[in-house]
């Protein structure tokens, strides 16, 4: 069994993390931490799991991280570079759910993220924890950089286009939007009930901390800089993201055949029928990722639709992934749940 540590236990990537897991064959749920709520049963705050997960939280101070094998960071960014270096020392290995190890140019992170790092060295090390195209590099790391929602959605949806060279790097869009989950679970005016329902807006426009994530993916593979247009959308949901992508076609191609082979080996990722247009629904509570591609009057315009649960694929459910990965486990275990619906 692998004994796993969640830190930050009480959010929704924290609950996603133990609803997954609760269910995993392999593991044994060691500690939960909090600092507001210690010793609380976790199945008190989120009854969802009364039956399931039967332990309490745990202060962080208490908490002996080192005795698990691996430990989730479900928390806010800036937390897990204080603490994985005595982690791994430990032996102890570590999925970060936050942005602290997903940007290898540190002065670049320190930008968006307004702090100066911890622990850069780590930085360089970690992998960055997107299986259809990292797989490998998972397998053998001790510290995985979970990819952040947008990025998942963003990057699955150009890196076919931009792999074969069919579109213009220097002008991609990336038209993007979320239910209020993404924003985690506190108290703010913009995510109350009554200012994001019946509501549409955009946000970010000038720079999202997300932008230089899914720059650098896909400059990894393209080969050289992208210009990317990110422009993210609030909606009035609780889960799902769906990615609107435009770029430049610069030769012709199939582009449906270009997709289903690229991704056909791939267990989370579907590539719909000619025509299709996803729906956020239909991904709700799963860990995959469903894509369209269009070519819309044959022009030389090629538009992607992508659509994930910001909670499953978009986070805990691809650090369980990369979980598996890690361990040798098959990739699809604990993931293989049928998606929500209604």
């Amino acid at each position: 069994m692998i004994k796993v540590g969640i830190v930050g236990g009480t959010g929704y990537t924290g609950v996603e993390l133990l609803r997954l897991l609760a269910a995993h064959p392999q593991v044994a749920l060691q500690v939960i931490t909090s600092r507001a709520d210690a010793g609380t049963p976790v199945n008190r705050m989120f009854p969802s799991l009364r039956g399931y997960v039967d332990i309490d939280f745990t202060h962080p101070d208490q908490a002996r991280l080192e005795d698990c094998d691996l430990v989730f960071f479900a928390t806010p960014n800036g937390i897990a570079m204080q603490q994985t270096r005595a982690l791994l020392e430990a032996g102890v290995k570590v999925i970060d759910l936050a942005a602290d190890f997903r940007i290898k140019d540190v002065a670049e992170w320190g930008k968006w993220y307004g702090m100066e790092h911890a622990c850069p060295d780590l930085v360089a090390e970690a992998v960055y924890g997107l299986p259809e195209v990292n797989r490998e590099q998972i397998r053998t790391a001790r510290l995985v950089a979970n990819p952040g929602c947008y990025p998942t959605a963003v990057q699955l949806g150009f890196i076919p286009l931009l792999g074969a060279g069919l579109i213009d790097p220097a002008h991609l869009i990336a038209d993007a939007k979320s239910g209020v989950s993404g924003a985690g679970r506190k108290a703010e005016i913009p995510t109350l009930f009554s200012e994001a329902s019946d509501n549409f807006k955009a946000y970010g426009v000038p720079g999202h901390r997300h932008l230089p994530e899914i720059r650098q993916g896909l400059a990894r593979v393209h080969g050289n800089p992208v210009g990317l247009t990110f422009v993210p959308h609030l909606t009035p949901m609780i889960r799902g993201i769906h990615a609107t992508l435009y770029g430049r076609l610069n030769a012709d191609a199939d582009l449906q055949a270009l997709f289903e082979q690229r991704y056909a080996n791939e267990p989370f990722v579907d590539v719909m029928p000619p025509g299709s247009h996803p729906e956020t629904r239909s991904v709700r509570g799963a860990n995959r990722c469903r894509i369209a591609v269009h070519r819309p009057q044959g022009g030389d315009t090629v538009v992607v639709l992508s659509v994930i649960d910001n909670l499953v694929k978009g986070a805990a459910g691809q650090a369980v992934q990369n979980m598996n990965l890690m361990f040798g486990l098959p990739e699809t275990t604990a993931l293989e749940n049928v998606p929500l619906l209604p």
